[in-house]
C-alpha cells in the first residue's frame, strides 16, 4: 500500500520510515524489504541505501522512530504526588504500546544493538530513571537507583514481548500485573521511613540528595555515585 503523499510534502527519510513503519504492522519483518519499502515510499531503492546505508540501517531508524513516539506519550505524563504510582502507569503505557504495535515493540526490545542504542531510547531509559529517582527521593526505594532501573526495565519489557508472543485468546494481562507489583514490592517500601541503618542506608540516602547540590565537579560527582551505588549493593 502506497503512502498518500497528496498532504505536505515529506522528506525522502520520513516517506521511507513511514513506509516501512506500515509495512512492518501488515506484515512483519519480513515484509520490509527494500523493494517494497521503496515501492511504498515512491522513492528509487538506491534512495534508501544513500540515507540509510543498508536494511539493518533502515530497520535501525524505524526502531528509533518507535522509541521516540513511545517516548512522546511518556513525556506528556503529569506527575503526581506519588512516585510508585506513577511508576506503575509508566509501566501500564509500555504494555499498551507493545500490544498496540507488537511487530515494532519487538523490534525495538527484542533485537538490541549492543553498543548502538538510539538516542530515543536512551531518552526513554531516563524518564525511568526519573520515576526511580523521585522514588528515591521520597524514602520509598529498598535498592540503588541504577538495579532499580534496570530490573524494572528488564521484567516491564520482557513480560510485554511474552504476552505478545501468546495468542489473543490465551492472553492473560493480569500477568503483568502480578509482575509489576512482584518488582515494585522488591524495589520500594510501603510508605516513607526513617533511613535504614548502616551504610547501604546512608549511601542510598544521599545518592537521592545529590542533585540538590551543585558544589561538587562532573566528575566529582560521577565518582561520588558510583561509590555510593557500590556501598549500597555491598548492602
Amino acid at each position: 500500500m502506497a503512502i498518500d503523499r497528496s498532504a505536505a510534502p515529506e522528506s525522502n527519510r520520513e516517506r521511507i520510515i513511514a513506509a516501512a513503519v506500515h509495512l512492518l504492522a501488515e506484515g512483519g519483518r519480513e515484509a520490509v524489504s527494500t523493494r517494497a519499502v521503496s515501492s511504498a515510499a515512491g522513492v528509487q531503492a538506491p534512495t534508501i541505501y544513500r540515507l540509510f546505508g543498508d536494511k539493518q540501517g533502515l530497520l535501525d531508524a524505524v526502531a528509533a522512530h518507535g522509541f521516540a513516539t513511545h517516548l512522546g506519550t511518556k513525556a506528556r505524563l503529569e506527575p503526581s504526588d506519588d512516585p510508585v504510582e506513577d511508576l506503575r502507569v509508566g509501566w501500564t503505557l509500555n504494555l499498551e504500546f507493545g500490544l498496540a504495535h507488537p511487530a515494532l515493540y519487538t523490534l525495538m526490545y527484542a533485537e538490541p544493538r549492543p553498543g548502538a542504542m538510539p538516542p530515543a531510547a536512551v531518552a526513554a531509559l531516563e524518564i525511568l530513571g526519573e520515576h526511580i529517582h523521585r522514588i528515591a527521593e521520597a524514602g520509598r526505594l529498598r535498592v540503588d537507583e541504577a538495579r532499580a532501573a534496570q530490573l524494572v526495565h528488564a521484567v516491564g519489557g520482557g513480560v510485554t514481548l511474552a504476552l505478545i508472543a501468546t495468542p489473543e485468546d490465551r492472553r492473560d494481562l493480569s500477568v503483568s500485573r502480578l509482575a509489576r507489583e512482584a518488582v515494585i514490592g522488591a524495589i520500594t517500601t510501603d510508605a516513607p521511613g526513617p533511613t535504614p541503618p548502616g551504610p547501604a542506608g546512608a549511601a542510598l540516602a544521599l545518592r537521592a540528595l545529590l542533585p540538590a547540590t551543585d558544589v561538587l565537579t562532573p566528575g566529582e560527582r560521577g565518582l561520588l555515585i558510583e561509590l555510593l551505588d557500590r556501598i549500597a549493593r555491598a548492602g
